[in-house]
């Protein structure tokens, strides 16, 4: 193990006023006008030195009552894109106390991580997994052009009817994964890491902070044993809104990118003799899929691995979004539909969901700056794809499109002469 993951004054870090300035200010990123915000921000450095004391924990001389950090309740609320989420946003103060504990565990943990997980992580995103996908349909279909015979089981691996060989995706998806997040088992797998109990303790606060579900442990042996009550119960489900969330989730489903990088492969070359290994593994968030050339393997990775989510990590597989099919129809992921060949497109649903959006702005007379946010979104978006005649379409048939492409200054004329401020 490593002397930082060992340090034991990272507790003197994390509650230093300089770690705590620094999660306020990226706290308030793009919030700064919010009234939380600026009320906090009124009193900044006696809000900073107070939340500083409680999470050292100190004694009120005019009480005489221990005061340590407490987190304090959520905000609910839904969000539809496209599905239904409930989010939950913690008080301002307790954000920053996440940033401020993202600043010191996430470089710990990152490091660790495989080079091939991209979600919320610095240097990695979307796009780039998006790309990565495409270099390894490329990369393996080159290969086995120059040399089918690389494969062992050259029948089951090979081939279409002109010849060519047949990639193959497994793509899983894990249903409910942030409600589904055990508090014991992840707190378990921080430990692993963070040496510090004071740390520890403050990180056991932020997971207890909320949870979604209580399950019945029906282990044989806790059923045996004397001890009933808390001891079969594990609550479950992490915030979708808390910044702490995401790493925290990159945390839980490492233990399955290190099973699969270190021991899958292993494990089937055992019980398969002609084993023709799956070659790219690649996974964004609780979304993930293997390339292999051989469908009979995928499906004995797809078992495996169902296997050790449920019995490792306490995870199902979400049965309606697990499949295996040839990447020559092409793969939907994140958004996008990538193509060994051909540019990458824009996933249909997510065009029409957009156009929706935009007539039902255009209905309820929406601020022209949320319009143009939207806008701007979207557009970042389509780049990245083969859109360029969508765009050119989009803007024939819509006016709306046409005169956002012109920028927002004639929007917002546009918006005013039309009554849509």
């Amino acid at each position: 193990m490593d002397k930082e993951d060992n340090n034991q004054d990272l507790f003197q870090k994390f509650v230093s006023f300089e770690n705590l300035h620094s999660a306020f200010e990226k706290a308030r990123r793009l919030k700064k006008f919010r009234r939380d915000v600026l009320e906090f921000e009124y009193r900044l450095e006696y809000n900073l030195l107070n939340l500083q004391k409680e999470l050292i924990g100190f004694r009120d001389t005019k009480s005489c009552v221990s005061k340590t950090y407490r987190h304090g309740g959520y905000r609910k609320f839904m969000v539809k894109d496209p599905k239904k989420r409930e989010i939950k946003a913690a008080p301002f103060r307790d954000r920053v106390v996440h940033h401020a504990l993202n600043n010191i565990i996430e470089p710990i943990f990152d490091k660790g991580f495989i080079f091939d997980s991209y979600a919320c992580r610095q240097g990695k995103g979307t796009h780039k997994a998006v790309e990565r996908l495409r270099k390894f349909i490329q990369s393996i279909k080159t290969k086995l052009a120059l040399s089918r015979e690389s494969c062992r089981n050259a029948k089951s691996c090979a081939s279409t009817n002109s010849g060519k060989p047949r990639v193959y995706c497994l793509q899983c998806d894990i249903s409910q994964y942030f409600a589904s997040i055990d508090h014991k088992i992840l707190f378990g797998l921080i430990k692993k890491k963070i040496k510090d109990k004071k740390l520890l303790a403050v990180i056991k606060k932020v997971i207890r902070s909320s949870y979604d579900k209580i399950k019945i442990e029906k282990s044989a042996s806790l059923l045996k044993s004397k001890k009933t009550g808390e001891v079969l119960k594990r609550k479950t489900g992490i915030p979708i809104g808390n910044l702490t969330s995401q790493l925290f989730a990159n945390i839980y489903l490492n233990e399955l990118d290190q099973f699969v990088k270190h021991f899958l492969s292993e494990e089937l070359k055992k019980v398969e003799k002609n084993f023709c290994a799956f070659h790219y593994y690649i996974r964004y968030m609780d979304d993930f899929l293997f390339l292999s050339l051989d469908k009979k393997i995928l499906h004995q990775v797809k078992e495996r691995i169902k296997d050790f989510l449920e019995n490792d990590l306490r995870l199902d597989l979400n049965p309606k979004k697990v499949n295996i099919f040839p990447v020559k129809n092409g793969v939907d992921f994140l958004g996008y539909r990538i193509f060994c060949s051909r540019p990458v497109k824009l996933r249909k649903s997510t065009v029409f969901r957009f156009i929706k959006r935009m007539k039902k702005y255009q209905r309820k007379d929406k601020k022209p700056e949320t319009v143009w946010q939207s806008f701007q979104s979207w557009r970042g978006y389509a780049k990245h794809g083969n859109s360029f005649r969508l765009q050119q379409s989009l803007k024939k048939k819509y006016e709306i499109f046409r005169v956002l492409g012109e920028g927002q200054n004639k929007y917002n004329a546009y918006a005013k002469t039309n009554s849509l401020s």
